[in-house]
C-alpha cells in the first residue's frame, strides 16, 4: 500500500486524503494507541527506544521460554531471570554495535545479505532457495521483506564487529598444553553411600506435620489467577465491508508486476567435485583435472547421470546430479551465468565456484511469463479484502479503546457498539485455553492490567484482542488440609536427608581418625564402592554426572587422599577417598591440540567481546526509565 501511495502522490485524491490526516492530528491530538506505541522508554546517546521495540523484544523472550513444555512461565519466574531487563539490555547492545560498527566503516554488501538469507533451510525446498516460500514465511511473521532484509544486514554487521574484536586472540603452545593436562587429567575414587531413602520408618506426628507447614507456609503457594472480559476483532468478520474497486485491483496489478510474472528458468543437472575456497593453486588444479576425466566420459558417450552418481560431491548426487528447475539469482552468478546461456543438451566445460568446479547439462528451458489481470482478479481481491479487513478490525478495535473511559465496564460500551464480549474463567500465566496460540501474548497483557484496567491493543495475528481486567487472584497460601499428603511427604524427605547427614558426618569422623573405609561401612552396613577412572567433565563411574563429587575427587592427593566434608550427591552423602589419580599421555596432546586452541580461542573471544561492549556501555550515555525493568 506504501508503495502505491508513492507512485501515486501526486494526485489529488492522496493529496486530499493526507490533508485530512493534518487536519484530525491538529484537532484531536495525539493520544491513540498507536501513539502510545512510540513512547519511550529509553535511549541511548540520544537515540530513543520506543515501548513497540521493547514490547517485541520482551514478548520474544517469553515465546522462547513457553517453547519448554516442561517450564511453567510466571510473575515470579518472569522476575527471577529479569526478562524485562534482558529485553531492553538486547536492544541497548545492538544499538551500541550497530553504531560502533558505523564509525568503524563496516558495511555489508548485496551479494552477502542475499548469500546469508539464501543460506536459511527454512527459505529453501529441495535443498534450493525457493522465493515463493520466502515471501510467505516473512508474511507470516508480519514483516515486510525489506524490514525483515534490513534486520539480517544489522545482524552480519554485528557478528562482523563481533568477529573483528575476538579475531586477534591468541593462544600459546604453553596455555594449551596446561588446559590438555588439567581437563585429560583421570582419578579413580573409593567412596561411601549414605542414601536418604533407606531411612524408612520415618514418620511425623499430628504436631510436627502443623510445625513443618506453618515453618515452609510459602512453599505451598498457589499462582496468582486473573480473569478477565474481553472483545475479539477478527478480519474475517469484517471482509463483508471491505469493498475493493476495480480501480483498485488494476493499480495493485500495474504497482506489484512482477508479482504476477514468472521469470525464466532452467532445469539442469551438474557433477561437482568440491574445492576449498581457501584452496591452493595444485588443489584447485588437481580438482580441475578430475572433472575433466569426467567430462571426457561424457563426450565419450556416458550418461551424465550415472556419472553424477558415481562422481559427484554435492547433495545432488543421489538424485544423478538434478538441480530441478531454478531462477537465475537462486543460483551463485558463475553457475546461473553459465546456466542461463547454454542451450537443451549441452554440456559446460569446467565452471569454477566457490563451492568447487561443475560440469553442468542443461535439461529444460522454461521462458518467462505473465499472468493477466483477469487471471488474477480474484487473487488480488482477496488480498486487498484481507488488508481492508484487518484495517477496519483495527479501527474498530481503537474505536472501542478510544470510548472506553477508566473504570468503565468495557461490556456496556461494546454492546452500544453491537460487539460481542465473552469473559474467561480464571486462568495462570500460561493463558486461557480457548484462546489458543496467542494465549501465552494474552495471558502476559492480562497479568498487566489493574481490575477494570483495559489493555491496549493485543495483535495476537490472525486477530485483535482488547481485554479488561475483572478480577485478581492473588497468590495465596493453601490450608493444610488441601496439601497435607504433600507436607507429610515434605517432611519425611527432610528427615530421611537429616539422618543420613548426621549418620555420614558421623562416618567421616570414624575415617579421620584412620578407620578404613572397609571396616566403617561394615559397621553401618554399608558396601564402599569404586568408581574407576573418570575426567573431571565426565559422568562418574556408578555415581552419574556429579560435578561438586567430581570437583572434590581432583582436588584430593596422595598425601590428603580422604575428601575433608561429606559431600551432597543427588543418591545422598558421599564420604570420598582417592584411589589413584594419572596425568594425561603426553602424546595426546598434539592429537588434540588444535580442537583445545580453538575452544581456548573461543573462550577468550567471548570475555574479550564482553569486555569490549561493557566499554562501549561506560563511554555512551543510557537513560533507562526503571519503571520498564523493576
Amino acid at each position: 500500500m506504501l508503495s502505491l501511495m508513492r507512485k501515486k502522490a501526486g494526485s489529488w485524491m492522496v493529496k486530499v486524503i493526507l490533508a485530512l490526516i493534518v487536519v484530525v492530528f491538529t484537532f484531536w491530538g495525539v493520544g491513540s494507541f498507536r501513539d502510545r506505541q512510540a513512547a519511550v522508554v529509553a535511549s541511548v546517546d540520544g537515540m530513543p527506544i520506543t515501548y513497540d521495540e521493547y514490547n517485541r523484544a520482551y514478548n520474544g523472550l517469553i515465546d522462547q521460554l513457553n517453547q519448554n513444555p516442561n517450564f511453567t512461565v510466571n510473575d515470579e519466574v518472569i522476575k527471577m531471570l529479569q526478562v524485562k531487563k534482558q529485553a531492553l539490555d538486547s536492544i541497548i547492545n545492538r544499538r551500541l554495535m550497530l553504531a560502533e560498527a558505523d564509525r568503524l566503516g563496516f558495511r555489508i554488501s548485496d551479494e552477502e545479505l542475499v548469500d546469508m538469507i539464501q543460506s536459511f533451510p527454512a527459505f529453501q525446498r529441495d535443498g534450493k532457495f525457493d522465493n515463493n516460500l520466502y515471501q510467505r514465511i516473512i508474511t507470516s511473521l508480519r514483516m515486510t521483506p525489506e524490514g525483515f532484509e534490513q534486520d539480517q544486514r544489522d545482524t552480519i554487521l554485528i557478528e562482523k564487529l563481533r568477529a573483528f574484536v575476538a579475531g586477534n586472540v591468541k593462544v600459546s603452545n604453553a596455555e594449551a598444553r596446561q588446559r590438555y593436562d588439567w581437563q585429560d587429567a583421570t582419578v579413580s575414587i573409593e567412596y561411601l553411600l549414605v542414601a536418604p531413602g533407606t531411612y524408612e520408618n520415618v514418620k511425623p506426628s499430628l504436631e510436627e506435620l502443623e510445625t513443618y507447614y506453618n515453618e515452609n507456609k510459602e512453599n505451598y503457594k498457589t499462582e496468582p489467577k486473573t480473569k478477565v472480559r474481553y472483545v475479539r476483532f477478527t478480519p474475517r468478520d469484517y471482509m463483508a465491508q471491505a469493498d475493493v474497486s476495480e480501480d483498485e485491483i488494476r493499480d495493485y496489478f500495474e504497482s506489484n508486476a512482477d508479482e504476477f510474472k514468472t521469470p525464466k528458468t532452467v532445469e539442469a543437472r551438474h557433477i561437482l567435485i568440491g574445492v576449498d575456497p581457501e584452496a591452493d593453486d595444485p588443489v584447485v588444479e588437481t580438482a580441475r583435472r578430475k572433472l575433466l576425466e569426467v567430462l571426457k566420459k561424457v563426450r565419450e558417450g556416458t550418461d551424465f547421470t550415472e556419472l553424477a552418481k558415481t562422481y559427484s560431491e554435492g547433495p545432488s548426487k543421489d538424485q544423478g546430479g538434478f538441480l530441478g528447475a531454478f531462477k537465475k539469482e537462486e543460483m551463485v552468478k558463475p553457475f546461473a551465468d553459465k546456466a542461463f546461456s547454454m542451450e537443451v543438451d549441452e554440456v559446460s566445460d569446467p565452471v569454477r565456484t566457490r563451492f568447487g568446479w561443475h560440469l553442468i547439462k542443461v535439461e529444460k528451458i522454461n521462458p518467462p511469463s505473465s499472468q493477466t489481470l483477469d487471471v488474477v482478479t480474484s487473487q488480488i481481491k482477496e488480498r486487498l479484502s484481507l488488508e481492508k479487513a484487518r484495517a477496519l478490525a483495527y479501527d474498530a478495535a481503537e474505536a472501542l479503546y478510544d470510548t472506553v473511559f477508566e473504570g468503565e465496564d468495557i461490556e456496556q460500551v461494546a454492546s452500544e457498539q453491537k460487539l460481542k464480549v465473552k469473559a474467561t474463567g480464571f486462568f495462570d500465566g500460561q493463558g486461557p485455553p480457548e484462546i489458543g496460540a496467542a494465549r501465552s501474548q494474552f495471558a502476559t497483557a492480562a497479568f498487566a492490567l489493574k481490575e477494570m484496567d483495559v489493555s491496549e491493543i493485543i495483535d495476537a495475528g490472525d486477530s485483535y484482542y482488547l481485554l479488561q481486567s475483572i478480577e485478581k487472584q492473588p497468590a495465596g497460601i493453601s490450608p493444610l488440609t488441601d496439601v497435607k499428603d504433600k507436607v507429610n511427604a515434605d517432611w519425611v524427605k527432610k528427615r530421611q536427608n537429616e539422618n543420613a547427614r548426621e549418620d555420614a558426618e558421623a562416618l567421616l569422623a570414624e575415617l579421620k581418625k584412620g578407620t578404613t573405609l572397609s571396616a566403617a561401612g561394615k559397621k553401618h552396613a554399608l558396601t564402599p564402592q569404586t568408581a574407576e577412572f573418570f575426567k573431571r567433565n565426565e559422568a562418574i563411574p556408578g555415581i552419574g554426572s556429579e560435578s561438586d563429587i567430581a570437583q572434590v575427587a581432583f582436588e584430593l592427593t596422595q598425601v590428603k587422599n580422604l575428601a575433608e566434608k561429606v559431600v551432597k550427591g543427588q543418591k545422598g552423602y558421599y564420604l570420598i577417598r582417592l584411589k589413584e589419580r594419572r596425568v594425561p599421555d603426553p602424546a595426546g596432546f598434539e592429537v588434540q591440540k588444535d580442537v583445545i586452541v580453538q575452544q581456548l580461542q573461543r573462550q577468550k573471544g567471548f570475555n574479550l567481546y564482553n569486555t569490549f561492549l561493557a566499554r562501549l556501555k561506560a563511554g555512551s550515555e543510557i537513560d533507562i526509565k526503571p519503571e520498564f525493568i523493576e
